[in-house]
């Protein structure tokens, strides 16, 4: 049986900064189903901006492929949205004007008013300048832009670090209803790991340059437990982080067959415990669930 279409297919990805240095992305594999909102998530420097960037066709990889949208990142280009961490806007511009500029280059695809909504949502002024802007009114116009292409798939890198409380949840809000009326597939990167818990079903985890976990959410979540007991031994289930508590042991693993109920209390971690736990111990299993599977050769879980 055939998968459904993919939004993003890596096969063999690398990235190189200059002949010398080490990749950022190695050997990096993994697939992302269409439809999703998928959070992209790993420690500093793990090559999340790489990653969005190649998508978005900023970058070239140094070898191994990247299909975006069915097909090479150039051409589907006028089909993404992209929100860069420096949020390149024209200075000089007004808001307004920036919001023409969007319209005049996706002409047919143009939405303005989800554009402003999101530019004005916090009594932006239409003729200030973008750059009187505070860093938050800046993500905002960014991401008015990039709603405002009405795109196939949104590629946002940490679209939230400027924004209060209140308009960060204002706008996952109006992100999230946009999406799910169009159908938009999502990758979000954030380092608010709550925020994303929240917002996305699908899971990209990004370490030592390959993608460690992938999959959807429950799924993910479901093919690993806490077990606290009084014994050390978490044996035969594969162990991502264990510790003393108290008088006795607890750990996260992946179970490996059933779970002994009468020697262990067996609970179901967040999805915050999760990717903290696999972030502190990178050696752990890389998991891929079927859908994020490109190849045979990964650990896959149903």
């Amino acid at each position: 049986m055939s998968k459904e279409p993919a939004a993003l297919e890596a096969r063999g990805l690398v990235m190189r900064y200059g002949r010398h240095r080490d990749p950022v992305l190695r050997d990096c594999s993994f697939r992302l189903p269409a439809g999703r909102i998928c959070a992209l998530v790993g420690p500093n420097g793990a090559g999340k901006s790489t990653l969005l960037a190649l998508a978005a066709g900023m970058l070239r990889p140094t070898q191994g492929t990247l299909r975006v949208l069915g097909t090479g990142s150039a051409e589907s280009r006028p089909r993404i949205g992209y929100v860069a961490q420096t949020r390149p806007l024209y200075p000089r511009l007004t808001v307004a004007a920036m919001l023409r500029l969007g319209a005049e280059l996706n002409p047919g695809r143009w939405d303005q008013e989800a554009a402003e909504r999101v530019a004005y949502g916090a009594d932006l002024d239409p003729k200030a300048r973008i750059r009187t802007l505070s860093g938050g009114q800046r993500t905002r116009v960014a991401l008015a832009l990039a709603l405002g292409k009405r795109a196939e798939l949104l590629l946002l890198d940490e679209p939230m670090t400027d924004l209060d409380p209140v308009a960060r949840h204002q706008l996952m809000g109006t992100l999230l209803a946009v999406t799910v009326e169009h159908g938009t597939s999502v990758v979000m990167s954030s380092h608010v790991l709550a925020e994303l818990e929240d917002a996305c079903d699908y899971l990209l985890l990004l370490g030592s340059g390959q993608i460690r976990l992938a999959g959807e959410s429950e799924d993910v979540l479901t093919a690993h437990a806490r077990l606290t007991g009084t014994s050390p031994d978490f044996a035969p289930h594969t162990v991502v982080e264990s510790g003393a508590t108290g008088r006795g042991h607890t750990a996260l693993v992946r179970p490996q067959g059933p779970v002994d109920a009468a020697s262990w209390v067996v609970e179901q971690p967040s999805m915050e415990e999760l990717i903290l736990a696999h972030l502190r111990n990178p050696g752990a299993p890389a998991l891929f669930t079927r859908s994020a599977s490109p190849a045979s050769s990964q650990e896959a879980v149903a």
